[in-house]
């Protein structure tokens, strides 16, 4: 695979390193970090050997899928600040996301007619539900490619990517910023715990292309966010691809369960859940639950 991204990044000064293989893309992106390195720079590889998620989980990422990494400068930026950038990144990996759909859609399976291509557009008929994944060669709408708090990405209720941001403070106190990205594209990891997607069920598009649209994405969405300034926009444009707002939800905390209605995420990016007595409750991290899984919990 050729990595490259698009024309927009390499205009704004982003750089990339390719990998045929790593430990971590994040951690990766760290040690050129420490080593003096301040970014804007991607950092990818074809196979990702001991990736991580949120609370430390293991993210596999075998040939094929999507493992890359953002260093990014963050001079001048609060630290709470800072954190929002979890938001930039998934409201730019969701269009990336729809952008491959609609370049590189999944062709019929042979016998289902004489078009060479499904239309992108079209519902899915699992789209409601959220209980499956389309059936292979049939494209999810864009209603169906949701955003899940705080940093996941579902199609049709299954998580088809994660994002994973990380902060230190070097020698020297300045600060480094890592944003993570792990798409299942040509496959899903086995044994997992929760139901999973990839993106060749409904796309032909490859790492190489999902890279090249998601760094012109995150060039449009960061500069949006304009170092924490224009979050109120982000914010509204996260809510508008997020899964679930509006309806029952459950987070699992360490502490406690909280059940209710999932209103919004505030200012600060924390999830706004209104109680059935009515009272609203935020949230900082947690592991959420929507539909029947909420009602349920």
């Amino acid at each position: 695979m050729q990595f490259r991204l698009s024309q927009a990044a390499r205009s704004e000064g982003y750089r990339l390193h390719s990998h045929d293989r790593l430990d971590s893309t994040n951690s990766e992106a760290m040690r050129l970090a420490h080593g003096g390195e301040a970014g804007p720079l991607w950092v990818t590889a074809q196979r990702q050997e001991a990736g991580r998620g949120r609370r430390g989980n293991a993210w596999t990422s075998p040939d094929g899928n999507l493992a890359a990494s953002l260093l990014l400068p963050v001079a001048g930026v609060a630290p709470e600040v800072v954190a929002t950038l979890g938001f930039v990144a998934g409201c730019a990996l969701v269009d990336a996301l729809r952008d491959a759909c609609r370049s590189a859609p999944s062709p019929r399976r042979q016998g289902e007619g004489r078009d060479d291509l499904v239309v992108v557009e079209a519902l899915s008929p699992h789209a409601e539900r959220g209980d499956a994944l389309a059936p292979q060669g049939i494209a999810p709408s864009h209603a169906a490619i949701h955003l899940k708090w705080p940093n996941d990405v579902l199609a049709d209720g299954q998580k088809l990517a994660g994002i994973l941001l990380e902060a230190e403070t070097l020698p020297g106190g300045r600060r480094a910023v890592v944003v993570g990205f792990g798409v299942n594209i040509a496959a899903t990891p086995e044994g997992l715990p929760y139901p999973a997607a990839a993106l060749s069920a409904f796309s032909a598009a490859d790492a190489p292309m999902l890279l090249e649209f998601l760094s012109e994405r995150f060039v449009e969405a960061v500069r949006i966010w304009n170092k924490g300034r224009g979050f109120s926009n982000i914010r509204r444009r996260w809510l508008e691809r997020a899964a679930g707002v509006g309806a029952p939800v459950s987070v699992r905390m360490a502490e406690a369960t909280l059940t209710g209605m999932f209103e919004t995420i505030d200012e600060g990016g924390r999830l706004v859940i209104l109680a059935p007595d009515g009272t609203r409750r935020t949230v900082t991290a947690g592991e959420v639950h929507f539909g029947s899984a909420a009602t349920a919990a």
